[in-house]
């Protein structure tokens, strides 16, 4: 019963500290229109109508604007649009992202050629600024598309409620390496399939029953600490696999707003994945040390408080399954 409670803190907690720091990363994306000039989309996260992080653009001298920016509020982001132009193309010069030292979001840059070749990297608040390159490295996409896979589940907090149902479920260390193995191999093989154009499933829909898929499992709690066990009590590696497909095409939607590079696409992929994986290993261990360490703690607590964790983790879901439906009709 303790762990209950504790991990019910948790949720809480992480949710608070979600809202106290935009965690959002802003997204930059290039597309070259012509010999040296290129398109640009700046869309920095807002909270409100007019409320948007402190994030400016600062290109080097070479690098002129042409004609005037249009920007405005569109979807939780400030959007900016304008056509920048260097002689040459945007190999070997340097963009400052002002302001980003000052927070605690990234930036992704997409870069896209007038030959098809693409560019995505990271622009972290340690290092705010970035060289282009002709052709990302090797070693690049790796490192880049790794650490935007743990982020991904990390800030993903409904991916992240999901396992932590699950975890409430699982009796045994057995059990809960079957869990976890088959959401991992379910959400992996779906991410692969949309990522490469074989499946597609629009977004709105996938991100409503991924909350809806919290919800579920958090009663199948309730009801099994009431003496009815569910199918999620029983065999909730069956449970895992199934909506860990569900998940697989919302970790696609997020891969897919960044991009794939042309010129390595199975690396940029398969490190995105394992970095899903790795972010989601790290919640699993951290959560199994949380547990091993309440249980030396000598906390008396009532009967019910085994409740307040799934009952937490459901109303947080169900608020977001009727936030997500409504997007629908706006």
């Amino acid at each position: 019963m303790r762990l209950w409670l504790l991990l019910c803190c948790f949720v809480v907690g992480l949710l608070g500290d979600l809202q106290a720091h935009e965690m959002r990363p802003a997204y930059l994306e290039l597309k070259e229109t012509g010999t040296g000039e290129f398109n640009v989309l700046w869309k920095v996260p807002s909270r409100g109508a007019n409320q948007r992080l402190d994030l400016h653009l600062r290109f080097s001298d070479d690098v002129k604007t042409l004609g005037e920016p249009v920007s405005g509020f569109l979807n939780g982001a400030h959007v900016q649009r304008l056509r920048v132009q260097r002689k040459g193309g945007l190999a070997g010069t340097e963009l400052h992202i002002d302001g980003l030292d000052k927070t605690m979001t990234d930036v992704l840059c997409r870069v896209e050629y007038a030959n098809g070749n693409q560019l995505t990297t990271r622009i972290s608040p340690e290092s705010a600024s970035y060289v282009f390159a002709t052709e990302p490295s090797q070693w690049e996409v790796l490192w880049t598309y790794l650490v935007l896979g743990v982020e991904h589940i990390l800030l993903g907090i409904d991916h992240l409620l999901f396992v932590l149902a699950l975890l409430l479920v699982v009796r045994s260390w057995k059990l809960l390496f079957g869990t976890i193995t088959a959401f991992t191999i379910a959400h992996s093989i779906t991410l692969g399939l949309a990522s490469l154009g074989f499946v597609s499933v629009p977004g709105a829909p996938v991100e409503a029953i991924i909350a809806l898929s919290i919800v579920f499992v958090a009663a199948e709690i309730v009801r099994s600490y009431r003496g009815n066990p569910g199918i999620t009590q029983r065999a909730p590696w069956l449970v895992a696999c199934s909506f860990g497909l569900l998940h697989g095409f919302g970790f696609a939607g997020a891969l897919s707003e960044i991009g794939l590079p042309e010129s390595a696409i199975p690396m940029a992929l398969l490190s995105f994945n394992v970095g899903v994986e790795l972010g989601q290993l790290a919640f699993v261990l951290t959560m199994v040390l949380v547990y091993q360490s309440v249980k030396r703690v000598p906390l008396k607590l009532p009967q019910w408080s085994q409740l307040v964790a799934p009952y937490a983790i459901g109303s947080v879901a169900a608020f977001w399954v009727a936030e997500r439906v409504l997007a629908f009709w706006q």
